[in-house]
This record gives structure tokens, C-alpha cells and sequence, in this order.
């Protein structure tokens, strides 16, 4: 097939990935003149359902936007609620440590469980060329068995911090209903020890995937903690908060989002697209987190980053599946941290009173930067409600990339090519809802 003829290639429903999406490209004369990403599931309406509701609901509620990564939702929004109450703030009531050590764990299992899932039984297998992890267990089954086994590690840590692994319901604004002891997280330690190692070693086996060619340009963003408000025990790597930077130079308090961020529909997706008020598109993500932090790993993860060959920034999207091998690594290492230098509070929550006002809070959730924004009334009344995910964010930069990869491999085959652009889209792990479909590929010949 001539790279010259004219193709439509249209990908009616992504696999491995979590939700409904399509990808539909446009090309005439040997240049590909459109790419999109289509996002198709049913609007949710989970701002409007906030609104009229009582501050103290959202962290309930918006966990059930995501199965993957409820914690992020919760945290993100008891972030944005409680800097409106005075609750954490430097001149408002302060958290205790133990709860403060409490969130980043709660967070460092999320990304266990997020990250594992992807790296292992969604992404691994384009680079090991099976159609799924079932087919690639038959070849690969202590692979897989470490993998299900990091991800339990996982999910128990959610499960002593949290309540449940799925939509955990331990949390809330001030702190917790309960606090676990000392003893209820030292009897994890061996297992999250045992974990550590294998994630690293993991971490050295997926960095010698062969990775396509593809070199992004965009602003990376991501959030960077002020060391000074890390609970002890932390080191820091952005995972609850922090401020917002980019690798263009912006540094400033999550407050400042709106003044640089926004978001727009396009007719071909039901997510809106993230774009920075200056012009062009951004990217969220472990590769932006890494890019922008990777001085604030602990010197093991650091040397692991090194030797599998991430001393530098890390640029190719393919690359991605590495990063979040060391982040689950990191994760691993920093939640033995926080065991470590655990101090149980004397009460698992501190009063949140409501107050008028528009508070914000964002967190890195495993696919990126999650930004909330709540306005309440003098009752503590949501009267308006502002929730920006990290695929809204990434979708433009998706499309750009995509278009770049298949205007340069336009000489592959149909088969080939089908294959390669959809792995190409879960390089960025789109949450898009939680279910799984497999790829319909038609070629139009013009």
C-alpha cells in the first residue's frame, strides 16, 4: 500500500483502556490531516449533582466518578473544601501529623493499585505483543502472578487506611472516622518490604521493552510539594498537593488554576479539552511529574531511575509504562516511609466548619494533575462546583501525538498500524469510565 493513498481509519471502540472511546483519522494525499480521539460515553453530571448539596458530601460522592482512583477525588476535593473552611491552611486549624501521614498513604496504595493495573495487564501486553493478559499469562505466568500479588499489596493498604480498596469510606473532611494503630500497619510492612523489591525489579524489566519512536513537545504540568508542608516521614514527590508548576516556568498556588487553565468543547467528544490560557496544549502524567520532580525521589528510586535509563527527561509517550514502574517502586519505598514515622492522632479528625467562599485543591492522581473547585455559601451550601480530570486535560495532547506517530508510520499496514495507534493511546492510560472493549478497525480507500 502507497503511503500516498488516501485513508480513513476508524477505530470505533479503544481496548485496555477504562471507558468507551474511538479514534477516527483523516488522510489525503500522504499527509494526515485530522486526528481525533472521540470520547462517546453519556455526559455524568457529576458538578451539577453537587450543587444545592452539603459541603460535607462531595468526598463521598465524587469517589464514585472513578473505581480506579477514588482517592484522588476525595482528597482533591476535601483539599478545595477544607482551604475554604480554614481547615490545613497556614493560618487556619491544623492538621495533625498522623492524619497528614494518613492521606499520603491512603494515596501512595491508589497509585499501587492504578499503576500495577496499567504497567501489567493493559499495557504490557502491546509490548509483548498479545492481544491481552490473558493471552499473555499462558506464556507469562509469574509475571502475571507478581503482578496480581503487587496490586493486593495495594488494595490491603487502601483497605486498613481506607475501609474497602474500592470507593473507600474511612475518609472525610478533617481527617478520618478512624485512625489505624501502629500495630495494624507495622503487619504490612513485610509484604510492602517483599513489594518494593519486586516493583524494582519490574521496573527493570519493562525498561527493556523496544519502544517506538515519538518525541512530545508539550508544556508538561504537574504539582510540587512546598517540603515544609510534607507530614513526617515524607519525602517530596507530588502526590496530595502541593503548588502548580510547569516546565515553562509557571510556579504558583493551586488557587492561581483558573488564570491559566481552561476548558472547551469540541463537537467529536463528550470530555472538554484542557488548554492553557496562552495558547497551545499541556500534558498531566507520570512523565510530567517525573520531569518536573525527579530531584525529589529518595536516592534508591533516583539510582533505579538512572539505571534504566531515566536520568534525563523522559519525552517519548511510549516511555510512559518506565515512569510509572518507578513510581509504583517510589510508592512502595514512600509508603514504608510513612509507617516508619507513623504518630497515631488522639482524635482521627479535627472539626471543619463551613464558611462562605470559593476554595480550591488539586492532587496528582495516577494519570495526573485532578483539580477541584467548590464555592459555598454561609451554611456550607456547594453552590458551585468545578472538577477537571486528568484525561480532559491530556485529550488534545493525545490527538497531537497520535498524529505525529501515524503521519510517520503511514507506510504500516492496516493491521499494523491499527495496532500501534492503540497502543500509542494507552500510553496515556485515558480513564475515560471502567470497561473494556475491543478494537473495530475499517480502512476507507479514497
Amino acid at each position: 500500500m502507497s503511503h500516498r493513498h488516501d485513508r480513513t481509519i476508524s477505530v470505533e471502540a479503544l481496548a485496555r483502556v477504562e471507558g468507551e472511546g474511538a479514534m477516527h483519522v483523516e488522510v489525503a494525499d500522504g499527509r494526515v490531516e485530522q486526528v481525533q480521539l472521540r470520547i462517546y460515553e453519556p455526559p455524568r453530571f457529576f458538578e451539577a449533582m453537587l450543587r444545592g448539596r452539603s459541603y460535607l458530601e462531595p468526598p463521598d460522592i465524587t469517589a464514585r466518578i472513578c473505581g480506579i482512583c477514588p482517592v484522588a477525588y476525595q482528597l482533591s476535593a476535601i483539599n478545595a473544601l477544607e482551604s475554604v473552611c480554614g481547615v490545613g491552611t497556614p493560618d487556619g486549624v491544623p492538621l495533625p501529623d498522623g492524619i497528614r501521614q494518613l492521606r499520603r498513604l491512603l494515596y501512595c496504595a491508589e497509585w499501587i493499585e492504578s499503576h500495577v493495573l496499567h504497567i501489567f495487564l493493559l499495557h504490557a501486553p502491546d509490548f509483548l505483543g498479545y492481544q491481552g493478559a490473558i493471552e499473555m499469562a499462558a506464556d507469562h505466568r509469574e509475571l502475571v502472578e507478581t503482578a496480581l500479588r503487587l496490586r493486593k499489596a495495594g488494595n490491603q493498604l487502601l483497605e486498613v487506611v481506607g475501609g474497602r480498596a474500592i470507593h473507600p469510606i474511612n475518609i472525610r473532611l478533617g481527617g478520618f472516622y478512624r485512625a489505624p494503630t501502629r500495630a495494624e500497619l507495622e503487619a504490612m510492612v513485610p509484604e510492602l518490604e517483599w513489594a518494593r523489591e519486586a516493583a524494582m525489579e519490574a521496573t527493570r524489566l519493562v525498561a527493556g521493552f523496544d519502544f517506538p519512536e515519538l518525541e512530545q513537545t508539550h508544556t508538561f504540568a504537574a504539582l510540587r510539594p512546598e517540603l515544609d508542608r510534607l507530614p513526617p516521614g515524607a519525602t517530596g514527590y507530588p502526590l496530595e498537593g502541593g503548588r502548580l508548576v510547569t516546565t515553562t516556568g509557571l510556579d504558583v498556588p493551586i488557587e492561581a488554576w483558573p488564570e491559566h487553565f481552561h476548558e472547551e468543547h469540541v463537537a467529536h467528544s463528550t470530555a472538554l479539552h484542557g488548554r492553557m490560557k496562552g495558547g497551545g496544549t499541556y500534558l498531566v502524567g507520570p512523565a510530567a511529574r517525573f520531569n518536573l520532580n525527579a530531584d525529589r525521589l529518595p536516592e534508591a528510586i533516583a539510582t533505579l531511575a538512572e539505571e534504566v535509563g531515566c536520568a534525563q527527561a523522559v519525552t517519548n509517550p511510549f516511555r510512559s509504562i518506565v515512569v510509572r514502574a518507578i513510581e509504583t517502586a517510589y510508592a512502595f519505598d514512600e509508603a514504608l516511609r510513612l509507617i516508619a514515622a507513623y504518630e497515631r492522632p488522639e482524635r482521627p479528625a479535627v472539626p471543619v466548619e463551613p464558611a462562605a467562599g470559593t476554595g480550591h485543591g488539586a492532587t496528582e492522581a495516577p494519570r495526573g494533575i485532578l483539580y477541584h473547585r467548590y464555592t459555598l455559601d454561609d451554611a456550607g451550601v456547594i453552590t458551585d462546583a468545578v472538577i477537571v480530570p486528568p484525561t480532559s486535560q491530556n485529550q488534545p495532547a493525545i490527538e497531537e501525538d497520535l498524529l505525529d506517530f501515524v503521519q510517520a508510520h503511514l507506510d504500516l499496514d492496516d493491521d499494523a498500524l491499527q495496532w500501534q495507534c492503540e497502543q500509542a493511546i494507552r500510553n496515556y492510560d485515558p480513564c475515560i469510565s471502567c470497561s473494556t472493549h475491543f478494537l473495530d478497525l475499517t480502512v476507507h480507500r479514497r
